[in-house]
């Protein structure tokens, strides 16, 4: 499938429905100003240059529920349609990288005119050659092949790191959440914790050692725990940064709900439902 084709015909629909008169968009950046007026559709180093829609780019910081306690990296930054509505709209502090000069230049312009280029910093420079690990909230609008391309870099972000994409995927790692149908979708995933491997329980079975195995796939996770000598699976195992939680079976056959923190090789936590909650920590074998 042509991806460029795609977002060439994006861009001339998008094109059709913007008038001549149409300078000033929301968030206060501008489709070119006197010193730099760039083209829908126009070639960039690895995609052409779509800009997201208002309607999208709410979604998106929507979705991923942007906050002032937030630091919003826009990969990709364009005109900085996206790192300004973060600042202007949800509180956060953003930053936009984007490689080519003169569009980092209108995009700094635009965070100027709209009053908040204290909040927003705009990068010239390469998304991968940029560090943007400190991202509690990443977006991009690139193409499968690129978002593929930087999986491995943003999987080993801190886990809970909320990443959204505008309308292309990240492959085998599916979306905890889309929005929208046809085009544009927004895509949301949440960076996952590793918590793959054989962990040593205790709080479980009174002072004893018992045992969590874990398979993990991205944020689908499933495994045996061993309570007591005997083996069972894990109920309803659901990852969403560093929280962990399932169900199991105690040794009285009550359903019992795990609920744990991952912190690289340890974990903490707390077992409940309808009964007392005790404390549960684990370290990884």
């Amino acid at each position: 499938m042509n991806f460029r084709f795609i977002l060439a015909h994006a861009a001339f629909v998008l094109g059709l429905s913007v008038s001549n008169s149409l300078a000033q968009v929301p968030y206060g950046t501008q489709l070119g100003d006197d010193k730099y007026k760039p083209t829908i559709g126009q070639e960039g180093k690895d995609v052409i240059w779509v800009p997201t829609n208002d309607a999208m780019a709410d979604s998106m910081l929507k979705m991923a529920n942007v906050g002032p306690d937030d630091l919003v990296y826009d990969l990709g930054a364009g005109d900085g349609k996206i790192a300004i509505a973060a600042a202007k709209t949800y509180g956060a502090r953003s930053v936009g990288i984007e490689y080519n000069k003169d569009m980092a230049d209108l995009a700094a312009r635009n965070a100027q005119r709209a009053g908040v280029d204290d909040k927003v910093k705009i990068i010239h420079g390469d998304i991968f050659v940029e560090d943007f690990s400190k991202a509690t909230v990443l977006t991009l609008y690139l193409l499968p092949d690129l978002n593929l391309k930087l999986r491995p870099t943003i999987l080993k972000m801190t886990p809970g790191t909320r990443v959204v994409a505008n309308s292309f995927h990240m492959g085998d790692w599916e979306p905890d959440q889309v929005i929208g149908s046809g085009y544009p979708q927004g895509y949301f995933w949440v960076v996952p914790a590793d918590v793959a491997g054989k962990w040593t329980i205790r709080g479980i079975n009174g002072g004893k050692d018992d045992t969590l195995d874990l398979v993990q796939r991205y944020q689908k996770v499933g495994g045996t725990l061993t309570v007591g000598g005997k083996p069972q699976a894990i109920l309803g195992a659901t990852l969403r940064g560093k929280q962990l939680k399932f169900s199991f079976i105690d040794q009285s056959g009550a359903t019992r709900a795990m609920d744990l923190t991952v912190n690289r090789n340890s974990l903490t936590g707390n077992v409940s439902e309808n009964m007392p909650i005790y404390d549960v920590f684990g370290i990884r074998r």
